[in-house]
């Protein structure tokens, strides 16, 4: 068998962070002087920190310096870990730690692939950190989603072909970074909406075992 590798991205497919990440954009804006909804918030899935505060800056017509544009880049990320600083296992999405366990079982190479600067102390903070084999995130990438280069590092850290690596993602930019690259796209979440993915689940509730043995063989 030729060996084969998995890769999860973090928010919205092992934990949902979303809610938090909304909540401290949701604040900025309201200090900025305007209002965010969670219908605009579906936009900043997958996006860099950065593309998010010139979105949300873009929404509220407001336009910055360099130095109050990474004040309040500190600022929403500071909110955000006060936010997720009491995070435990309880917010493990359901059935993640089984399909995780099951490669970990087979001996297959796990790695993460996330927009996110905080992907490390988050996976601590659940108890999952030991199952990836590399975490490849917003410190060690230039470039976002949709473009491959998180998962192309991650591949590469696994010692795995890309054409031989699975992701799973639950936005469309993190779908549309897995086919550039040239591997099987699990979209996790709405299919109308992830459309572009290989095989689509609403959670890892839906992914049974012979699903994986599928994958592997």
């Amino acid at each position: 068998m030729q060996k084969i590798g998995f890769i999860f991205d973090l928010d919205g497919v092992i934990v949902d962070t979303a809610k938090y990440h909304y909540l401290a954009w949701k604040k900025l804006a309201n200090e900025l002087g305007f209002e965010f909804t969670k219908e605009q918030n579906e936009m900043f899935k997958g996006v860099s920190r950065k593309r998010c505060l010139e979105i949300l800056l873009d929404i509220g017509n407001i336009t910055a310096s360099q130095e109050q544009f990474d004040t309040w880049m500190v600022d929403k990320n500071v909110d955000y870990l006060a936010y997720i600083e009491n995070m435990d296992e309880s917010e493990v999405l359901p059935d993640v730690p089984r399909v995780l366990s099951y490669l970990k079982d087979n001996n297959i190479p796990i790695a993460l692939g996330s927009a996110s600067k905080n992907a490390r102390p988050i996976l601590e903070k659940v108890k999952l950190l030991s199952f990836f084999d590399s975490i490849v995130d917003g410190n060690n990438v230039t470039k976002a989603k949709p473009d491959p280069e998180v998962f192309l590092i991650a591949a590469e850290n696994l010692g795995v072909q890309p054409s031989k690596c699975i992701v799973f993602e639950d936005a469309v930019a993190g779908i549309q970074a897995a086919n550039s690259a040239r591997m099987i796209s699990i979209g996790i979440g709405d299919e109308k909406v992830l459309s572009e993915a290989q095989f689509n689940f609403n959670d890892f509730t839906e992914i049974d075992d012979d699903f994986l043995v599928k994958l592997l063989s």
